[in-house]
């Protein structure tokens, strides 16, 4: 189905407009579908992207600040996820050993076990964009940058 029959919306003032919203729609799409298969794994989209930041800095140690830098959803409060996350025991917080003043976050082998679930069901993330080919993907992944490093208009 096209975004028309999927929004019900026959015209668009251009074929800008329509990009636009297709973009919009489709990331509303993906994220939907991304909740309720982290659901069953007892996570939100934060907490699994956190995850994943950790394992990919593990055995290494980061901060709350380096987090933040790397996540997807820059207006996540990431001091707050990570608590959440140390609850489940799946990230440690340490006094960092440098700096009295900063806190060490690292993953806990539960965290590593998790995602190592759900590395098995990761497709499930990719579902509609893996019926694309590689150089489909390769130059929805160019479009997209060119699209993002824009200057935005004053």
């Amino acid at each position: 189905m096209g975004l028309e029959e999927d929004i019900k919306q026959r015209k668009f003032k251009n074929q800008y407009q329509k990009a636009g919203v297709n973009l919009a729609f489709t990331y509303s799409f993906m994220v939907n579908r991304n909740m309720r298969m982290l659901k069953k794994f007892g996570l939100t989209l934060p907490q699994f992207n956190i995850l994943r930041i950790l394992r990919g800095q593990h055995p290494k140690v980061t901060t709350v600040n380096d987090l933040i830098d790397r996540m997807l959803d820059k207006s996540s409060n990431a001091s707050r996820i990570v608590e959440k996350l140390r609850a489940k025991n799946l990230v440690e917080r340490r006094v960092s050993e440098l700096d009295r003043r900063a806190v060490d976050i690292s993953i806990t082998q539960a965290g590593l076990n998790l995602l190592a679930l759900i590395d098995k069901v990761e497709h499930e993330f990719y579902f509609g964009i893996d019926s694309l080919t590689e150089e489909e993907a390769t130059l929805l992944n160019v479009l997209l940058d060119k699209g993002r490093n824009m200057n935005e208009p004053e």
